[in-house]
């Protein structure tokens, strides 16, 4: 979707000139530091190519740091997906983020948030939401799914595509998606099990872990919470469900995340709120699209592009407006469940954010 509209761009933009792209910066008082881990799961093999006889990952992890002296702001995408998506005569610069690389961690433990993002897309296309998270004490892993993203770039330099052929038929296609999530929820689980030798494990309270994921992403945060007790409270940002979630209850807490509706409710939603015992919260933002909850919500609109290319797919939402309630209830969710505070804003409509209609 990204080369895609940088693709439309180009026919516009005079590619003599660069336009830098950019990241709302985060609203938190903690800098912010990130490093990288490659992740091998040897008790299995790859589900999607089979001649790669481990299951090999990427995740990020963002922390708060002590001091960001010296250490350079990680790109938003590694160079090698960067070539892939933003050719170089594009006319545009792909965004730096607000992580520094291998900065030195804060003192203390901090609650830990997994982050798995939509299907097909990288595990930097939360960044917008994940550095928020950051900024105000939280440590964030984000996860990518090797073969269902795009592009996952390891330390090598390969880079492994997207292998996830299209379903033939309906029957094929609720087959393929089941399998999706599984193998994700495998990916996350494994991810969980490999954060006490990770990078920066010192940083982590392991006590209180919470996950959250846009799209598919989302699915996946709820049925990882039914297969792993470990994590204590998920979101979905605007994802269809998938998987053992629509037939099974969840005990611990939930938030609904979603785009404007327009009074068509997603059907696998209305199931699954009736499948929530524990604390439950719907939400939904007025003027909002579908990757409304990605950094596309932000990095859309700098393309350049007519209105009926952009609002389709983040919606007539200004992107600073989206961006900030989206964070302000995202971290209200996960102060109130993972630290027993504030979170007040999930009870009742705000004055502060007319846009958002909260479900009773």
């Amino acid at each position: 979707m990204m080369k895609a509209l940088l693709s439309l761009a180009l026919a516009a933009t005079p590619v003599s000139t660069v336009t830098p792209l950019s990241l709302p910066p985060p609203t938190g008082p903690d800098l912010i530091g990130t490093v990288t881990a490659h992740l091998i799961d040897r008790s299995r093999p790859d589900p999607w190519v089979a001649t790669e006889k481990n299951r090999e990952l990427m995740v990020s992890i963002w922390y708060p740091a002590r001091t960001v002296r010296g250490h350079r702001r990680a790109d938003w995408v590694s160079p090698g997906v960067a070539a892939r998506i933003n050719p170089p005569d594009s006319g545009y610069a792909l965004p730096v983020t607000h992580g520094h690389v291998g900065a030195p961690p804060a003192a203390g433990r901090h609650p830990v948030v997994l982050y798995s993002p939509g299907f097909g897309l990288e595990r930097t296309s939360g960044t917008v939401l994940v550095e928020e998270l950051v900024s105000h004490g939280y440590v964030v892993v984000t996860i990518d799914h090797t073969h269902d993203a795009n592009f996952v770039e390891f330390p090598d330099g390969r880079i492994a595509t997207g292998a996830i052929e299209p379903p033939a038929s309906p029957e094929e296609e609720e087959k393929l998606l089941a399998k999706v999530v599984d193998v994700r929820v495998r990916d996350t689980r494994f991810v969980l099990d490999q954060l006490r030798r990770m990078p920066l494990a010192r940083t982590m309270d392991l006590s209180r872990i919470g996950m959250f994921g846009a799209s598919m992403g989302g699915t996946t945060a709820a049925n990882v919470m039914l297969a792993d007790r470990r994590v204590r409270a998920g979101v979905n940002l605007d994802g269809s469900f998938v998987g053992p979630i629509l037939t099974t209850d969840l005990t611990r807490p939930f938030l609904l995340f979603g785009s404007d509706t327009d009074g068509e409710q997603d059907d696998t939603w209305t199931t699954v709120w009736e499948r929530l015992r524990g604390p439950r919260h719907q939400l939904e933002i007025d003027g909002t699209a579908h990757l409304s909850f990605t950094d596309f919500q932000s990095l859309f609109p700098q393309l350049g592009l007519p209105p009926d290319q952009v609002e389709p797919v983040v919606g007539t939402i200004g992107a600073d407006r989206s961006v900030a309630i989206q964070r302000a209830y995202l971290r209200a969710f996960f102060d109130r469940h993972l630290r027993h505070r504030g979170g007040g804003l999930l009870d009742r409509p705000s004055p502060r954010y007319p846009e958002v209609t909260v479900k009773p």
